[in-house]
This record gives structure tokens, C-alpha cells and sequence, in this order.
């Protein structure tokens, strides 16, 4: 299987295809990659949301932290997903209480609530204007899907504690003005941010914090030594006690030594999103009342929100086979006009993917390898939120503290079933079923 970074989509001539994340920030120049033999506390590869969490974290422990990234900061999932910040796990809760029993899981549950806590504490305390804002609409298309919808919300009241409003038919216009929904629950502690900005706040952060960060510095090889651990790039290397590797379904674009033990683990599956061309801010607010940021709960799912200038960011469309799909552009306009017949015709000015990660059951997948090496990935779509988690509860372990980063690593993951030849096929045509099963109702 060949994994592949997130790229800019070309699929369509007539289409403006970069990111509108990446259009709407100003970068600041690259720091600079790796060059000779240096020496740290920790070393950190990737700098995403999860390792400048870990990297934020350690430094301001009093560690000396390097982070190595392979590319640029948030140029994969981090800085182009959906920007929706959810509590919960992908997964549900129950591979948790199947797993570690239901105090465990309680406590799980009430961390990915820090998770969502984490992110408006950085964003106040480090001034980072990423568009923060609450709020979070579960939608259903079919009244079978209303149901299952309705008892998800009614488990999280009852087994923890998390209250939800519901609204069925015309009232949930109220919240998102669509005729296609016909149930739909609103919670108050998750929200939605522009991703990018986020994740260049936390890298400013983390440099400020004492941090060193080297873009254009993939690992080659990550090895023990007598005394901790090497990580060599292309120009250099760094010498430290621990590391944490954080590069998720890109890792292997570091290279192939680079704990290959842990990529059958996780799978690279894309997802899409466009951007609609500013719309007037009166008729912006009118699509979705709440404010909030939305998702049905379909396998194969939509998503959207309204960005601060006024579009509507509208993502699905996933690819479980590592290649685009074929009229990404007009699959995804039939599908947002479907939502909201309104915008039909409003200009599309962005096309932009990249994959996240997943793992078999949609759990994350933290751990060890030896007592040297950290690893996080596995955040199967909740990344915005759990990286920070993450990244604090690795750092919690790195100085001693890790009872809270011991739970979830007792998580067990199984490989993707097929191989390296057929695990994407597997995959590809298991979800295919699940599609044809929401489609039918």
C-alpha cells in the first residue's frame, strides 16, 4: 500500500484547489531543519497538534524538548481538517467499558472533557486567534437514524452525567436550517476553531515555552542507544532520554524506521472539504442558527459549520483506497445543496483533503515501546481535542505521573486484517457495505 501526504487537490481545473486554511493564515518563515549532532531531554516527532501538545507540555515541565517535523507545522491532518472540537472518542465509549470496566471508563470520558477545557485555556492564555467558539449539532436524516441517535444521547445522560437538548421535525430548524434532518441533539461544550491557526498558536507557544522546533527534518531512523534515544534526519541527529512520536498515518513518509511496528495499527483514510465563497453574514447566520459546528450520524457522514468570513465549510466524501475520488467537486456541491437547497449555485472557492488516522475500532491508540519510546495516534477523527489531551497525559508520563496515560494505554488495538496487499481493499469494500446500509435506511 502506498501512504501518501495530504496534497492539494487537482482533480479539477476550474476549481481554486488549496486549502482555505492555508489561505487564510499568514505563515511565519519556516524554522530551520535540522543541521549536525544535538542534545535534548525529549524529542518529539511531528508537529502537529498532538506533538506540540507533548513538546508545549514538557517545556513548560523544564524539559528540553526538539521537535522534528517532517514537512511543515499542520500541514497534515491538524492543519486541514473539519476544525470541530468534540468530547467522547470516535469509538464510543463502549471499546472502553468493555476493556477497562465502567469507573475507567467514566474517568475517560470526564478527559476528553478536559480535552475540550484544554483548548480555551491555551487559546486565552497564549492569545491564539483561531476562531474558538462553542457549541455542537448531532443530526439525523431518517427516523431510524433518530432513533439510534436518540438513545446515544439518552446512554451519555444516564451512564455520564452529559446532558444534551433534543429536537425533532421543524423545531431543530432552530439550530440548522435543513429540510433533509429530522431529529437532532445540541450540546454546549464542544465547538469548532480554524485548525491552522490553532496549531501555528500552539507551535508559537511551545517556541516561547523553550522549545525548538526543526521543519524540514523527517526521521529517517529512531534507535536505541545505551543511554536513550537517536533520531537521525537527513542533515543531523538528536541525542535524548525519551521520545515521543506523534506523526500519526504520516509517520511512515519519516521513514520505515521509524516504529514500523505500530503502522498496521492505523489506516490513512481521506476526507474533503470545500469552501463556499463569502456569503452575506445575515444569510450565513440564517443556515445554521446555533452557531455551532454539525454532524449526522451516518457511517459515511457530512459535515459543516460557518467559518468567521462567512462560508460555509462543508466536508464528507471520504476515500478509504489512498486515492481521490473522481468528481470530488460536484459530489460534494450536490451533497451541501441537498443540506441547504438554498446555496444552490453559490461559487465553491476552495477543494482541499488529507487523511486522518483510524484504527480498527475507532479507539486511540497511545503506548510505549520500552520504556524510551512514546507513541500517540488513533485519534480516528476527534483529533482537534484529544491531541491535547494527549499530548498532556504523555508529558504527565515522561515526568513520573502515569497513572492517567496508563488507562488508555491499556487500550488493545488490532492490526488492519489483509496485510500491507489487502488491508485497503478490506477496508475499502467493508465500508462500501455500511454505505449501501445507509443508503437502503
Amino acid at each position: 500500500m502506498t501512504w501518501m501526504r495530504p496534497s492539494l487537490l487537482r482533480s479539477d481545473t476550474q476549481l481554486n484547489t488549496d486549502s482555505y486554511y492555508e489561505a487564510s493564515v499568514r505563515r511565519p518563515p519556516p524554522q530551520p531543519a535540522l543541521r549536525g549532532s544535538v542534545h535534548a531531554d525529549v524529542v518529539v516527532v511531528g508537529a502537529g497538534l498532538a506533538g506540540l501538545s507533548a513538546a508545549l507540555e514538557l517545556a513548560e515541565r523544564g524539559r528540553r524538548v526538539i521537535v522534528l517535523e517532517a514537512g511543515r507545522v499542520g500541514g497534515g491532518a491538524s492543519g486541514r481538517n473539519g476544525g470541530q472540537a468534540l468530547v467522547g472518542y470516535a469509538s464510543g465509549m463502549a471499546p472502553f467499558e468493555r476493556q477497562l470496566g465502567r469507573d475507567l471508563a467514566r474517568q475517560a470520558w470526564q478527559w476528553s472533557l478536559e480535552a475540550v477545557e484544554l483548548i480555551e485555556q491555551r487559546v486565552q492564555r497564549h492569545r491564539i486567534d483561531c476562531e474558538w467558539r462553542r457549541g455542537y449539532v448531532y443530526v439525523a436524516d431518517r427516523p431510524r437514524k433518530a432513533r439510534q441517535l436518540r438513545a446515544e444521547m439518552e446512554a451519555l445522560a444516564r451512564d455520564y452525567d452529559f446532558a444534551t437538548e433534543w429536537a425533532e421535525g421543524a423545531a431543530l430548524r432552530a439550530w440548522v436550517d435543513s429540510p433533509r434532518y429530522v431529529a437532532a441533539a445540541l450540546e454546549r461544550v464542544s465547538g469548532h476553531l480554524h485548525p491552522l491557526k490553532y496549531t501555528l498558536g500552539l507551535a508559537q507557544a511551545a517556541l516561547q515555552a523553550g522549545a525548538v522546533l526543526h521543519e524540514g527534518s523527517a526521521v529517517r531512523r529512531l534507535e536505541r542507544t545505551a543511554t536513550g534515544v537517536r533520531a537521525v534526519t537527513d542533515a543531523g541527529e538528536v541525542q535524548a532520554e525519551l521520545a515521543v512520536v506523534a506523526g500519526n498515518c504520516l509517520l511512515p513518509e519519516h521513514g520505515p524506521g521509524v516504529l514500523p511496528s505500530i503502522h498496521a495499527r492505523v489506516m490513512p483514510v481521506g476526507t474533503y472539504i470545500v469552501a463556499t465563497e463569502p456569503l452575506e453574514p445575515t444569510r450565513a447566520a440564517a443556515l445554521i442558527p446555533s452557531r455551532a459546528a454539525v454532524c449526522d450520524n451516518n457511517v459515511v457522514l457530512d459535515y459543516f459549520r460557518v467559518s468567521a468570513d462567512h462560508r460555509l465549510l462543508f466536508g464528507g466524501r471520504v476515500s478509504y483506497t489512498t486515492m481521490t475520488p473522481p468528481r470530488l467537486r460536484q459530489t460534494l456541491q450536490r451533497r451541501m445543496e441537498a443540506v441547504f437547497p438554498p446555496l444552490r449555485g453559490v461559487r465553491l472557492t476552495h477543494l482541499w483533503g488529507g487523511f486522518v488516522d483510524i484504527t480498527m475500532d475507532r479507539a486511540p491508540d497511545f503506548g510505549r515501546i520500552s520504556d524510551r519510546i512514546y507513541y500517540l495516534q488513533g485519534f480516528s477523527g476527534h483529533g482537534v481535542a484529544l491531541t491535547g489531551l494527549a499530548g498532556r497525559l504523555v508529558a504527565e508520563a515522561v515526568c513520573a505521573q502515569t497513572e492517567r496515560f496508563d488507562v488508555l494505554a491499556r487500550l488493545r488495538h488490532l492490526p488492519f486484517p489483509g496485510g500491507p496487499w489487502l488491508r485497503t481493499p478490506l477496508l475499502a469494500l467493508g465500508m462500501a457495505w455500511h454505505r449501501l446500509r445507509d443508503a437502503l435506511g
